[in-house]
């Protein structure tokens, strides 16, 4: 299948200001573009690029004075398959995993893993490791949040969208990720596009988070939020938590003005 998706993003710069940008398609998926996915602003400024430490593409911009807007639009082919889905998938043992798994355990900024071990395991303890705990997770965290675009909060962690009990995707992922850690499942976040295809359309638009689990010697996506195996996620970045993916980092004032996401099923080329 082939996926229209591209983002456009308003600020106004009281001053020129530094900005470090997280919105290229990620490298694993560089091969499926269509068209290219060029970071594009106006005014039109130098774009800087690199690859982080977790081998996302970044993108390094200095904005200036006065309004600014950052946009691509591109096409990507996708299998037009879901999620996999591996029910036999085992934990693998903390002494078993490979050394770049290990940081996926640890505690990090909105996954706090030592506020949360004890109720982790007096809730999953008792299920079998592997596949059917992680999903026992992602139903526990489903039916736990309600999704509510007014309790957005980019300060907001694991624990607290678990107190409150409210939020929008990237805290149902990072409250998964945390319970994930807590019984030993490396999980990483996930941030991209995902559309609403083959699903009722839901607007507005926006980026989407989900998550990873190592299980059974490879990563597989898990999605808390929506609790379903979805088709068409278009991956942008992965980390320790959205701190490591955080769309945008201004290094000074900028306020936004406007943000718009699209990520639609385009008909096959003739």
């Amino acid at each position: 299948m082939r996926i229209r998706a591209g983002f456009e993003i308003t600020y106004d710069c009281p001053a020129p200001v530094t900005m470090l940008l997280t919105l290229s398609v990620h490298p694993s998926r560089r091969e499926d573009l269509e068209t290219p996915d060029w970071v594009q602003t106006s005014p039109s400024v130098d774009v800087r690029q690199y690859i982080d430490g977790f081998g996302n593409i970044c993108s390094r911009v200095l904005a200036p004075a006065g309004r600014f807007v950052i946009s691509s639009n591109f096409v990507v082919r996708d299998t037009g398959l879901v999620d996999d889905y591996a029910p036999e998938a085992k934990q693998i043992p903390v002494p078993e995993l490979p050394d770049e798994c290990l940081i996926y355990l640890l505690g990090s900024r909105y996954c706090e893993t030592d506020k949360m071990v004890g109720l982790a395991w007096s809730l999953f303890g008792h299920i079998e490791p592997g596949w059917g705990r992680v999903q026992a997770i992602c139903d526990y965290v489903h039916n736990h949040i309600t999704f509510d675009y007014q309790r957005a909060n980019p300060t907001k962690g694991a624990v607290e969208a678990h107190y409150e009990a409210q939020g929008v995707c990237r805290d149902y992922a990072h409250l998964a990720i945390t319970l994930c850690r807590c019984m030993n499942i490396p999980a990483r976040y996930c941030t991209g596009y995902m559309g609403d295809i083959g699903v009722p359309l839901i607007l507005p638009m926006d980026f989407s988070a989900w998550f990873e689990v190592y299980l059974g010697g490879r990563w597989y996506t898990f999605d808390a939020r929506n609790n379903i195996r979805r088709l068409g996620r278009v991956l942008i970045a992965r980390g320790r938590d959205a701190t490591d993916v955080a769309i945008t980092n201004t290094f000074g004032e900028a306020i936004l003005a406007d943000f718009q996401v699209v990520s639609d099923e385009l008909p096959e080329a003739a």
